[in-house]
């Protein structure tokens, strides 16, 4: 009989053994359900964030071009602005040597 009683203690041995390992085969497997898991929220997070960026940099640059196109636009009104006020300086340049050439009753004044 000490055969036997030694034979189921063996064979319990080996239960107890092959439990042990199937519940850290089970926990061991949660727990990379459980970085799975995490590191998929983590680059969920990350693209969302990706995203932003993207949206935030297509933001800015449209806000730069739109800077742009009025820098360009205050440019060519600057340059509009610079011509006609050279028109109306030799206008008046003009005006004020008809005039300094002339005296009161329309006969010029220039010295021959």
């Amino acid at each position: 009989m000490d055969l036997v009683y030694q034979a189921a203690d063996l064979f319990r041995s080996i239960e107890d053994r092959a439990r042990a390992g199937e519940a850290r085969a089970e926990a061991a497997e949660q727990a990379q359900l459980e970085i799975i898991a995490a590191t998929e929220r983590k680059l969920r997070d990350a693209s969302r964030a990706l995203e932003e960026a993207r949206r935030r940099i297509e933001s800015q640059q449209e806000q730069l071009d739109a800077a742009k196109f009025r820098a360009q636009a205050a440019e060519a009104e600057a340059r509009g602005a610079r011509q006609s006020l050279a028109l109306v300086e030799d206008a008046i340049r003009r005006r004020l040597l008809l005039t300094a050439g002339h005296d009161g009753d329309g006969r010029s004044t220039a010295v021959a």
